[in-house]
């Protein structure tokens, strides 16, 4: 389960260490078919970019419970870690209960909702860094595709599934009551646009219609992806 204890990283260099431990305590070595320091050695590279983009002060005053912002997250792809699989392994800060996906989506449905466009992930695998994280509760009460439409003006991207699973193993602080966040990066080809909310005290994948507002959904973004 996610660690429930995260507390604010003297600096970019320690939280990417920080992230990289979480992903080996949880066994994205051993779902990636990698040993640990084999794991390791795959995101390494990414460290140095993750240290040049992030600005010094940016963990100075740390509160993305309250923000909803997020410096950076180390994201692995679902071709190393299915989606299926990592769900379970987040948890609510403090919550013992396991994230789990809705029984909404329909057998096999899951693996058709792709980042579409833009929010292809790069990189070997999808294993990649997204910056300048917002969980977007701005846009609670606003109809996704309007949300959508904004996110893009303001030249952000949305978060896809497998960001969105990230950020919230990494952080799982962000995820709150009435501040939950749609991940609109991922589309099947249909207006449903998948989500993550807290339902039964765990998290969970669920989707939303595009043209329908909830006062509690906001819709996730970032600044920009690395490989």
């Amino acid at each position: 389960m996610t660690d429930s204890t995260h507390s604010p990283a003297p600096g970019a260099a320690a939280e990417f260490d920080r992230q990289v431990r979480t992903l080996v305590a949880l066994g994205y070595p051993a779902l990636s078919g990698r040993t640990p320091e084999r794991f390791a050695e795959l995101v390494a590279p990414l460290r140095a970019e993750a240290v040049a983009r992030t600005d010094r002060a940016a963990y100075a005053a740390y509160e993305p419970a309250a923000t909803g912002r997020v410096p950076f997250v180390l994201v692995i792809g679902r071709e190393l870690a299915p989606v299926e699989r990592t769900m379970p392994l987040t948890t609510l800060r403090g919550g013992r209960l396991p994230g789990f996906v809705d029984r909404s989506f329909e057998p096999g449905s899951l693996a058709r909702f792709v980042a579409t466009g833009t929010t292809r992930p790069p990189g070997r695998d999808g294993v990649h860094l997204l910056f300048d994280v917002e969980r977007g509760e701005e846009f609670c009460g606003a109809v996704p595709g309007d949300a959508l439409a904004t996110v893009a003006e303001r030249g952000r991207t949305p978060l896809t599934v497998e960001e969105g699973i990230a950020l919230l193993t990494h952080v799982p602080e962000v995820l709150v009551k009435n501040k939950c966040f749609s991940l609109g990066g991922s589309r099947c080809g249909d207006r449903r646009v998948p989500a993550l909310w807290i339902s039964k005290r765990a998290p969970k994948l669920g989707w939303c219609w595009e043209g329908n507002p909830h006062t509690w959904l906001g819709m996730a973004s970032a600044g920009a992806r690395h490989a």
